[in-house]
């Protein structure tokens, strides 16, 4: 009985000098990935880069034409950041002109963005001010 018990104070007591403490890791802000930032092409709306981006973490608040993501990953094994990443988008006018920061831009990106158009046809092919009977005379 008494070495039973030995056992489980020895256990308890060396267990108790461990220096390791689990941590989470901690993300923080903005995950993009390289296929996102690969989407984006110049004359792009606000609207549109927050539908691939997702919305900033940070806007300037003197110049709302300023974009900033910002991501940081610290681990629980570290005291730094393990993983620092920025990625800054400026607009004139509504539309995306420049990016710039920790990721490389497609070669599509400087080639103007052209939003689809909708070509809309007549119900029926009269002209305007022509009308027809049910005869269709």
């Amino acid at each position: 009985m008494y070495f039973r018990v030995a056992i489980i104070i020895t256990a308890l007591t060396l267990s108790a000098c461990s220096s390791w403490v689990f941590r989470y890791d901690v993300p923080q802000g903005n995950y993009l990935e390289q296929k996102s930032i690969d989407k984006l092409q110049v004359g792009m709306t606000k609207e549109q880069v927050k539908f691939i981006l997702g919305s900033p973490v940070i806007v300037d608040a003197f110049n709302n034409d300023t974009w900033n993501y910002v991501y940081k990953l610290k681990s629980g094994r570290s005291r730094d950041f393990d993983q620092k990443k920025q990625f800054i988008i400026n607009f004139s006018n509504d539309k995306l002109i420049s990016a710039s920061g920790d990721f490389e831009l497609s070669d599509k990106f400087n080639t103007p963005f052209n939003a689809p158009t909708v070509e809309t046809k007549p119900a029926n092919n009269n002209k305007v001010g022509e009308s027809k009977t049910i005869d269709g005379k």
